[in-house]
């Protein structure tokens, strides 16, 4: 299924400076909520308690509320976990007195809401939550790293580069998204992170491949055109599954209840960020590095010499001649 004609050309390069100004005022942007606004860190990081309570009606949530506005949880977050009868309360911060038996004070001070039982009572100490969010932040780290070692060994450096500033691009949109909206950031988030880091990568390495592709069969020498080329060729295979991804990703958000709202509108950024990203600013990104044509075809025709003559060595000891 084609749903642009294989046979155009688009002028993305003509048009990548107004693309990576659009693109540099959302990431100062994202920056400036990130160091301003910052990050509405969850139990799973900050540390605090979760309460799941079942009541034998609907869950009366306002009068939850109300009632826990005049104590110490006053901080607390209630949302349906599952059904109607079913709640999750969240209390982020350390417990100022763990010892105390949280289920026993719910049922006293939620005990005038209706007839309830407290199903599970977790509680992360702000020492766990900060080895999480270190442990969060090494994971992206450490997926840069690699990734940046399996695309420089696959392509060519400025192929690592280039993807590894486009998805760092999508990272920080996506954290400035998150921080706008004052999502809870947990562990779901960090999940969804790093798979906004592996989509956006396969659809960067599909790009940067027919671009090597481009670069090996075309006869043309500049960039632009050769780019030009190959993301035109891949336009309509990177839209079917970007909208394929978009539509189930926006059906959990909408219909999948508050449990996975934080990790389907993490998903809903990544995927049309990512999509934008692999098609107007990985590629620009290579011709801003100035990335050689020429360097590039002498490079790869030395390296065909070279498993030639090795395959010919190879070939003449198999024969005894050697």
């Amino acid at each position: 299924m084609e749903i642009f004609k294989s046979e155009k050309i688009y002028d993305f390069m003509g048009k990548r400076k107004a693309f990576l100004g659009l693109s540099s005022l959302l990431v100062i942007a994202s920056i400036v909520l990130l160091l301003t606004k910052g990050l509405n860190l969850g139990i799973d990081f900050a540390g605090g308690t979760i309460v799941q309570v079942k009541y034998t009606q609907n869950a009366p949530i306002n009068d939850i509320r109300d009632t826990l506005k005049s104590t110490k949880y006053s901080n607390a977050s209630i949302t349906k976990f599952g059904s109607d009868q079913e709640i999750i309360i969240r209390i982020t911060g350390s417990s100022s007195d763990i010892s105390n038996d949280i289920s026993d004070e719910m049922h006293k001070i939620l005990k005038t809401t209706g007839e309830f039982e407290v199903r599970r009572v977790d509680i992360v100490g702000p020492k766990v939550g900060g080895e999480l969010r270190e442990k969060g932040i090494m994971a992206l780290a450490l997926s840069m790293i690699v990734i940046l070692a399996y695309v420089s060994f696959r392509f060519e450096w400025r192929f690592a580069v280039a993807s590894i500033l486009a998805l760092a691009h999508d990272i920080i949109i996506a954290l400035g998204a998150i921080s706008l909206f004052s999502i809870e950031v947990n562990l779901d988030i960090l999940a969804a992170i790093l798979t906004i880091l592996g989509y956006s990568l396969n659809d960067t390495i599909i790009v940067f491949d027919r671009i090597r592709e481009g670069i090996q069969t075309s006869k043309e020498s500049i960039l632009e055109k050769v780019v030009n080329e190959s993301v035109s060729r891949t336009l309509s295979r990177t839209t079917l599954t970007s909208l394929t991804t978009f539509f189930v990703v926006a059906t959990l958000f909408f219909f999948g209840g508050e449990i996975i709202h934080g990790f389907a509108f993490t998903m809903l950024v990544g995927v049309i960020i990512g999509t934008y990203s692999s098609i107007f600013i990985a590629a620009s990104f290579l011709v801003q590095l100035k990335f050689s044509i020429e360097d590039f075809r002498s490079k790869e025709a030395e390296n065909i010499k070279r498993q030639n003559e090795k395959d010919k060595i190879r070939a003449m000891y198999e024969q005894g001649t050697v």
